[in-house]
């Protein structure tokens, strides 16, 4: 009978690009074989995360080229382009990619996305490997990479996200998400989308983006009326998912769901009203969608009409911090965050956060 395995494999990066290093676990009837760690040089998170996938396959191959495999991880973006589901468009993830497709037979790997604390074996791991050789040949220490990028003549490329303009629920904190009511703009919004359009022409973009939504629609039409800029419509800059609570406000969920509001304000993992969305698996749709960005448009300035929660979820991708610090920011409507990403290593800086200027003449 051909041995099975399950490995579990993880990777970080302290600066995103940074010193980077992976972890990973080779299990076979649920006991540990191989606990595997490595710095790998100056690299982004998800190329981390994909040399401890690497890794992990090329040991069970050792042991056994013909034995099946499961492989969990707590990145979505591997997991489903692993399995064939995204594209990979990132030429530094497509090879590693390559690789590991050909460390084992694939048609004897399954994939499967686990949430963060179920991975926290392969986490540690990566950080052992960080904490204890961060100054290797390898993996030389830079204080600050941004700083490098600012002296450097490399165009970096220049998105501004927008929050979209006030509907009838955005007032009272209403939920409003992408798996329940679609609201138009109310007056307020209508006029909020007319002043951050006039703000935009002035910063010359060359693409407009916009989720398909139709609160993000009308924002977006009033910003491609003043830049002459077409309209591009992009499912993945979707609002995350509230299932059930759609609609609902904050104390309304308080008092129907304490239980499952303790949940979601307190586990990033969590979906909420039963069918939603879990803030993991939103910034795993928007890395990708951040990612393809740079990679498809080096050097351009492209406006991003977005939703609440996802461009918090971009000030934890952008600043490389954990997902959680996305509880501490907000974005108000209308308002301009930017983000410029380096094409070369994909080094990532939040250059504003909230932005609402062109809007204080609203509020006289």
């Amino acid at each position: 009978m051909a041995r099975h395995f399950v490995i579990s494999a993880d990777g970080g990066s302290r600066g995103n690009p940074g010193p980077a290093a992976y972890g990973a676990v080779v299990s076979e009837n649920n006991k540990i074989l191989f606990e595997l760690y490595e710095t790998i040089g100056i690299a982004t998170n998800n190329v981390a995360e994909y040399n401890g996938l690497l890794a992990a396959l090329r040991k069970v191959n050792e042991l056994d080229p013909t034995a099946t495999v499961e492989a969990k991880m707590d990145s979505k973006l591997v997991v489903e382009q692993m399995s064939g589901r995204w594209q990979i468009k990132h030429p530094d993830m497509r090879l590693l990619a390559k690789h590991a497709r050909e460390a084992h037979p694939q048609n004897l790997v399954t994939y499967k996305w686990i949430p963060r604390d179920e991975n926290s074996h392969a986490d540690r791991l990566a950080n052992k490997a960080l904490d204890g050789d961060v100054s290797t040949p390898n993996a030389p220490m830079q204080l600050n990479f941004l700083s490098e990028r600012l002296v450097s003549n490399e165009k970096p490329t220049m998105i501004y996200f927008i929050r979209h303009g006030e509907t009838h629920l955005t007032p009272e904190r209403r939920f409003s998400g992408s798996d329940g009511s679609n609201p138009p703009l109310s007056e307020s919004g209508l006029k909020q989308a007319e002043a951050v359009a006039k703000e935009l022409a002035i910063r010359k973009a060359d693409l407009l983006i916009s989720s398909p939504m139709q609160r993000t629609t009308q924002t977006a039409q009033a910003i491609s009326k003043a830049t002459s800029l077409p309209i591009t419509f992009d499912k993945q800059w979707l609002e995350c998912g509230f299932g059930e609570w759609d609609e609902l406000s904050v104390k309304e969920i308080q008092e129907l769901y304490p239980s499952e509001w303790e949940q979601w304000v307190s586990n990033v993992s969590y979906r909420p009203g039963k069918t939603g969305e879990s803030y993991v698996e939103l910034a795993a749709r928007i890395e990708l969608a951040l990612t393809d960005l740079a990679v498809e448009h080096p050097g351009k300035t492209i406006i991003v009409v977005a939703h609440n929660i996802v461009i918090k979820a971009l000030t934890s991708l952008a600043t490389g911090a954990p997902i959680e610090t996305l509880f501490h920011v907000d974005a108000a409507p209308c308002s301009i965050t930017s983000i410029s990403i380096w094409p070369s290593d994909g080094l990532r800086a939040l250059r504003s956060l909230n932005e609402r200027g062109h809007l204080m003449h609203l509020h006289k």
